[in-house]
């Protein structure tokens, strides 16, 4: 099996002898053994469902912000067959806040996979892992390493950065031909042995001192071949990505009351917050083509739909960005003095307030929600 794993890594990315260098993999090698982090909670296991949490959990997040749900996770999904058994909505509130939402909903189809097709044990492949929801070829190759100690190349931001930097890389990381050839290089530079600390090196090394701001070359141990360091390009390369104009969007939500409940809709799956819960959207056109009166008139209007308004009042608007656009939020609190019945339309539900602080929410919704019904003068202007 281990020479099909290797075979297989290899043709997938094309090893080329011209990038082989046994001295890089055992300058990592025995950095991170000896400086490298080795007492983060998903470390020292080879269980490989904590493993590929963990790994799916640190995709464009900071381990710092990482750990506690992580965590919380573990507490309430112990296992791969307790997550896959569990309601998605149970999935998304231990996920709330923690962003990217599509990686929550590959998280449990995945782990319902695992179950179905694998009896609840992680493949040791790369390959059969990479076929899973939400897990690519880096992932996959960092699971099976930490959790079998196969030979496979990962090839994250954090290492795309130390490559690029140590090899004089130039052009946008980010791009195929680049990637390309990064990833060729990656496979040839796998060491014989230690997959694990080579693994981990790579990415503690990116991660602590090959920093995109303010390398600590000083403690490197691949300063004295590192091509950027020698040329004076270390805040040159990677190169960054073009820039483009970041889209902005508005959205008018509603903060509708009713007693010691809020109305919430849930979103579809797919776009931004898929599967959450979250606020009513109201669309109206914009200041410059209405005054203000006449937009909160319009929505006095659409919210009779929720029940007879009692009181209406502007909430302070707000931004949130993503990354690849800015949402603008305007909302607006209603007080019923009788609401709707949303009875057998299961996208809506009377949420109550006290129960806000774990509700499946995007964090920008739930600390809105939370501010309205905890200090309510502090956000009516």
């Amino acid at each position: 099996m281990k020479q099909v794993v290797e075979a297989r890594t290899a043709h997938a990315g094309g090893v080329s002898q011209d990038f082989a260098d046994p001295g890089f993999s055992e300058a990592v090698i025995g950095w991170q053994k000896q400086h490298g982090r080795h007492a983060l909670p998903w470390q020292n296991t080879r269980d490989a469902y904590r493993i590929w949490l963990s790994e799916i959990m640190l995709q464009q997040t900071q381990v710092a912000a990482v750990i506690p749900y992580y965590q919380r996770f573990l507490e309430r999904f112990p296992d791969v067959r307790a997550l896959a058994e569990a309601p998605s909505e149970d999935v998304m509130a231990h996920w709330s806040g923690l962003g990217y939402y599509t990686r929550a909903r590959n998280l449990h189809r995945c782990a319902q996979r695992v179950v179905e097709q694998y009896d609840g044990v992680f493949p040791s492949d790369p390959g059969l892992l990479a076929e899973l929801p939400g897990i690519g070829r880096s992932t996959a190759a960092a699971i099976s390493a930490f959790s079998y100690g196969t030979r496979a190349a990962i090839l994250d931001g954090n290492v795309k950065r130390v490559f690029c930097r140590v090899f004089g890389v130039e052009g946008f990381p980010g791009s195929k031909p680049v990637e390309d050839q990064l990833w060729k290089r990656a496979v040839a530079l796998l060491p014989d042995a230690d997959m694990e600390a080579y693994t981990q090196g790579l990415m503690d090394l990116g991660a602590t001192l090959c920093t995109r701001s303010r390398p600590a070359c000083e403690r490197c141990p691949l300063a004295d071949r590192c091509v950027a360091r020698a040329t004076g390009r270390t805040h040159l390369l990677p190169e960054r990505k073009p820039k483009k104009a970041i889209p902005e969007k508005s959205a008018t939500m509603l903060v509708i009351a009713d007693q010691s409940h809020v109305l919430l809709e849930q979103r579809p799956d797919s776009g931004i917050w898929g599967g959450l819960l979250s606020l009513p959207e109201i669309d109206v056109l914009e200041p410059a083509d209405n005054t203000r009166e006449e937009i909160e008139a319009t929505l006095r209007i659409a919210a009779t739909r929720y029940g007879v308004v009692d009181d209406f009042e502007r909430l302070q608007p707000f931004t949130h960005v993503f990354t690849h656009f800015k949402l603008h939020v305007s909302p607006y609190q209603v007080h019923l003095a009788k609401r709707s019945d949303f009875a057998g339309q299961e996208n809506w539900v009377w949420y109550p307030v006290t129960g806000l602080a774990d509700a499946p929410l995007p964090a920008p919704v739930k600390k809105l929600l939370l501010a309205v019904f905890r200090e309510p003068d502090l956000l009516s202007l």
